[in-house]
């Protein structure tokens, strides 16, 4: 069997909602300022980079995974910092100690729970099939990841500096993160590839960061 990436399937860009227009700002062609329909409350700011929002949130680490080895969220109210354990996590799996329930499971524990903004489907079509996570798991596959670097794409950045306060309807961040996957799998196979991923991550005052989807592509 050809080993697989964890993340090659890429999920159909169906949704022409809020959490799509959203992600217009991730593809890097949103002509204007639409990262968010409406207005909320003007809490503008004249920084040409995104802010974090300032939140009393403490952060701290995680404990031992419960899902496999799926690693729990972070609680954290950073957006660089959250994407950066969110690339992470999508770029690490082991089918000798994770199901693919438990996989899917695992990774959903990370997405947000405003199902207004919400992708799931560009998340969890990052995951083989379950017959194909079967034969992944007959030759112990697996896959650790490093992340090297994460920043605010010039679309996203852009869009803020002509109009701050388009952040304060959800509070959602565009961050591409890089690194590199190295896969192995039994008989001493391995391999490595370079990744990167564009990430919708939500971090509302006082609340901990979550996951919101995942670009098609990567915006610079």
């Amino acid at each position: 069997m050809r080993p697989r990436s964890l993340g090659s399937r890429s999920g159909p860009n169906r949704r022409i909602t809020l959490a799509a227009i959203a992600l217009a700002c991730l593809l890097a062609v949103a002509g204007t300022i639409a990262f968010l329909t409406g207005r909320g409350e003007q809490h503008g700011t004249s920084s040409h980079a995104p802010q974090a929002p300032r939140s009393p949130v403490v952060e701290t680490k995680q404990p031992a995974t419960e899902a496999g080895s799926v690693p729990r969220p972070p609680k954290v109210s950073d957006p660089i910092r959250f994407a950066k354990a969110a690339a992470k996590m999508l770029w690490s799996y082991d089918t000798r100690t994770t199901g693919h329930e438990q996989q899917l499971a695992g990774m959903e524990a990370w997405m947000t729970g405003e199902s207004r903004y919400r992708d799931w489907e560009s998340v969890s079509t990052q995951v083989p099939d379950p017959l194909l996570w079967s034969r992944m798991a007959d030759q112990n596959q697996r896959a650790a990841a490093t992340v090297a670097e994460a920043h605010y794409p010039a679309a996203f950045k852009q869009a803020l500096t002509e109009d701050p306060a388009a952040i304060t309807q959800a509070y959602i961040y565009a961050v591409t993160v890089t690194g590199k996957q190295t896969i192995a799998w039994a008989g001493g196979g391995q391999g490595a590839e370079d990744r990167s991923s564009t990430l919708a991550v939500q971090c509302r005052p006082s609340v901990h960061c979550s996951l919101v989807a995942i670009a098609p592509r990567v915006a610079p």
